[in-house]
């Protein structure tokens, strides 16, 4: 028989996210801080709204792009929060997720040969895409010393004639670095001067501690060269929910949604007409999540400080990302042995990227208890590392 396989698609490795995950929850006591899912229920009013559309019997098809009053109520959001603005008709439209419109992005934008520049560390999908979509991603090492931030001159070094997009993945995940507007208008001039596009993720941009999110669409002259994606999973905990969007200008829209029509319909209608509600009515919930996430955030770096454990201050996302390289292993092999040991699973920094080796990704999307517990058995695990190190060292 003939190779059933695309040669393209057996490049590519599974996520790395999930490998951790599924062996804990075969562990007794096991605890993973390995997924960024939350673990609030999504609001009431939310699910009433849901519910409610059920009983009307609103479960036809949408339109391709999704509701006409959702998109409405996207915009508005998108004006109150952030300062941007889109068409609802030809500017925005609904997605499977933030992950699907992803995808959409790269396909509706790449010819083969293309270029497409990821700040790595950064969320798994964006590498995969690109070569499904036929373009060439190519990694930008971004440092601690540098807060995970990029920069103009890293930006500038890594274009070249090939590059067509950036991808700009902020607030982070993993590291849970965020783009100050002063960063993001250094690096909109370069964009400029060499005539990039930018695909924005911002799914955690309600999940900000420093200050109010920025988006680079709202810098002067980057309108109408980025596509903006963004969701509901994370800001109103309704990841089961499967719902994003897409906004940027219609040249490209329209050819995102094209291949939407033929790939998905539409997305899910019950979610669409929750989410109406969410943007209507959930801000409060929002910001009642954000203030449980800080103090998690708080919390986590305070015991790492206590161990003496090397960690970067996340300001974004639900994430944070602790260096573990005096320990002489990999980020695989502290994985492995911590969960082996302790039952503790969490996810080594190479799945984000080479360069996140020698770091950890802790998920704090989890309640105060459960995060006390893991650790417990994290400072445990790490002093007997040290303890076995001075042995060993004979000391």
């Amino acid at each position: 028989m003939r190779n059933p396989l695309s040669k393209t698609i057996v490049t590519i490795q599974p996520s790395g996210i999930r490998k951790y995950f599924d062996v804990v929850g075969e562990m007794k006591d096991g605890i993973s801080l390995g997924v960024g899912e939350p673990d609030f229920d999504t609001p009431w009013h939310i699910r009433d709204e849901a519910i409610y559309s059920l009983e009307k019997g609103r479960t036809c098809y949408t339109s391709n792009a999704g509701l006409k009053e959702l998109k409405i109520e996207i915009d508005r959001y998108l004006t109150r929060r952030y300062g941007i603005s889109y068409n609802p008709d030809h500017e925005i439209f609904v997605t499977v997720g933030g992950s699907e419109a992803i995808d959409l992005a790269m396909r509706a934008m790449l010819d083969p040969g293309d270029e497409v520049l990821v700040p790595q560390p950064s969320y798994v999908s964006y590498m995969p895409c690109a070569v499904l979509a036929n373009g060439t991603p190519v990694a930008i090492e971004l440092t601690a010393e540098n807060d995970f931030r990029l920069t103009a001159e890293q930006l500038k070094d890594a274009v070249t004639p090939k590059t067509k997009i950036l991808v700009l993945p902020f607030p982070n995940n993993p590291t849970g670095a965020v783009m100050e507007q002063s960063d993001l208008e250094a690096i909109a001039e370069v964009i400029k001067e060499h005539d990039l596009y930018v695909i924005s993720d911002e799914i955690y941009s309600e999940l900000t501690y420093l200050d109010r999110h920025v988006s680079i669409a709202s810098i002067p002259g980057m309108r109408e060269r980025t596509i903006v994606i963004n969701g509901f999973s994370k800001s109103h905990s309704m990841t089961g929910w499967r719902l994003g969007y897409a906004c940027g200008p219609e040249l490209i829209i329209s050819q995102m949604l094209k291949i939407h029509q033929y790939a998905i319909m539409c997305a899910p209608t019950t979610s669409q007409y929750a989410a109406v509600d969410a943007l209507k009515n959930g801000d409060e919930d929002v910001a009642k999540m954000r203030e449980e996430y800080n103090g998690r955030r708080r919390y986590l770096l305070s015991r790492f400080q206590e161990m003496g454990l090397s960690c970067f201050e996340p300001f974004g996302a639900f994430y944070v990302f602790p260096c573990i390289r005096e320990f002489g292993m990999t980020s695989g092999e502290f994985v492995e042995k911590l969960l082996d040991s302790k039952k503790v699973a969490v996810v080594p920094g190479t799945a984000f990227g080479e360069c996140g080796e020698g770091y950890l990704r802790i998920s704090y999307a989890y309640s105060l208890d459960v995060l006390k517990k893991a650790m417990d058995r994290i400072a445990e695990f790490v002093g007997e590392l040290r303890e076995r190190g001075v042995q060993n060292a004979g000391i």
